[in-house]
């Protein structure tokens, strides 16, 4: 039996964090997947609007540049810049990787883009849609930006996950979900996925003696358009729940907001709202799940996505 984030929540700093308390953030570079919308946008809107030089990795170019003209209107003098990544695409990967790695440096990357609810197809990878968009691009683009990572004082990877990981099971031997497949269950593995990486990232890098800490935060039940993206009976639940029950954009964007600007957090803190069952409320340290903090699913886990991915680490530790 799994145990989540239910009665186990502490509020970091006392009270309810919001992005008003968040800290200076000039001199720092901030890469943000999926900040065209949701939660990405919330992040990459607050961390522009605290002086962070933001750049949005995003798979529509168009759309990324329509976001980072209205955030410079928005607060004069704001350094927001647009890098397209498709993290469905190998190749766009490695393109997205080679321009951002030029950077001096890289302070903080929020793996925030994902994908839910999609109908069952299976990448070039051999993987499932879930699996590849929500885990293996951000696998792979962390790997690769991990030099530039590297050459920040105090870098941080902040992994994005979900509740719903708790519900989720990763069959290391069927990635392409060729046997029984709902989506549901499909999301639910690759957020399991995202949440054992984080975990299985800040492992070996303390190993390594490495200066990158990896955090990992979860939004709640927040209404986003991922509540819009389901189909049939299933779909219409989704944005009717969502637009009744869920928290705001903006509240279910703290907690990784938290993650990745608080100084003083250590590698593997979880963080969430901290609300009854952990679906709303202020940023607080919660639990993962037992299956998230398993160390030989993490090592499985590492192995299976460098196969898939072809992008091996180099210098994170074993």
């Amino acid at each position: 039996m799994t145990t989540g984030s239910r009665g186990n929540a502490s509020r970091p700093g006392g009270g309810g964090w919001t992005a008003d308390r968040m800290g200076e953030q000039h001199g720092r570079t901030f890469v943000v997947t999926g900040a065209t919308s949701g939660l990405g946008l919330v992040t990459a809107r607050e961390l522009a609007a605290h002086g962070g030089r933001v750049l949005l990795a995003v798979r529509d170019a168009a759309r990324g540049e329509a976001v980072a003209s209205s955030l410079r209107r928005a607060y004069h003098g704001a350094e927001v810049e647009v890098r397209r990544v498709d993290l469905l695409d190998a190749d766009s990967i490695r393109r997205a990787a080679e321009e951002i790695g030029a950077e001096d440096s890289v302070d903080v990357l929020v793996n925030n883009a994902g994908i839910s609810m999609v109908e069952h197809a299976v990448t070039a990878q051999g993987a499932e849609r879930h699996l590849a968009a929500n885990h293996l691009g951000h696998f792979a683009l962390t790997a690769l930006l991990e030099p530039a990572l590297r050459r920040s004082e105090a870098p941080r990877v902040v992994t994005v996950t979900s509740y719903m990981h708790e519900k989720g099971e990763l069959d290391l031997d069927d990635v392409a979900w060729s046997r029984k497949y709902t989506p549901l269950a499909a999301y639910s593995a690759s957020k399991l996925a995202n949440a054992v990486f984080g975990v299985e990232l800040a492992r070996r890098e303390r190993s390594s003696s490495s200066p990158i800490t990896s955090v990992l935060a979860h939004p709640g039940y927040s209404n986003t358009p991922m509540q819009s993206k389901g189909t049939g009976i299933t779909g219409v639940a989704m944005r009717v729940s969502g637009r009744l029950f869920a928290q705001s954009p903006e509240r279910g964007a703290l907690p990784q907001l938290f993650a990745a600007t608080e100084p003083g957090l250590a590698g593997g803190s979880y963080i969430g709202p901290d609300g009854r069952g952990g679906r709303s409320g202020y940023p607080a340290l919660v639990e993962l799940s037992a299956a998230a903090r398993d160390p030989e699913l993490g090592r499985r886990l590492w192995e299976r996505s460098q196969q898939l991915t072809g992008v091996r680490w180099h210098t994170a530790g074993v």
